[in-house]
C-alpha cells in the first residue's frame, strides 16, 4: 500500500493562489508600499512575492511539518 503525503502540494497550491501579486495585495505597489486588490503587477513585485512564497513555504513544510496523508 502506497501512502502519499499531500501536505506540501496543498500548501503550495493555496499559497500560489493567495500570494499572486495583485490578487489580495501587492508589495511593493506602484504608488505606495502596499496596495490591496489592485490586480496589477510589476517585476519587483513578482520577485518580492516569490521570496515571500519561498520563506513561508519553507517554514510551513520544514519547520512546522504540515502533512496530509492519503492511502
Amino acid at each position: 500500500m502506497v501512502v502519499a503525503d499531500w501536505g506540501p502540494v496543498v500548501v503550495a497550491v493555496a499559497m500560489f493562489i493567495l500570494l499572486s501579486p495583485g490578487l489580495l495585495f501587492q508589495l511593493p505597489a506602484r504608488t505606495r508600499v502596499i496596495e490591496f486588490g489592485n490586480m496589477y503587477t510589476s517585476g519587483i513585485s513578482i520577485l518580492v512575492h516569490a521570496i515571500l512564497f519561498f520563506c513561508i513555504y519553507t517554514i510551513l513544510i520544514v519547520a512546522i511539518g504540515v502533512h496530509i496523508r492519503s492511502g
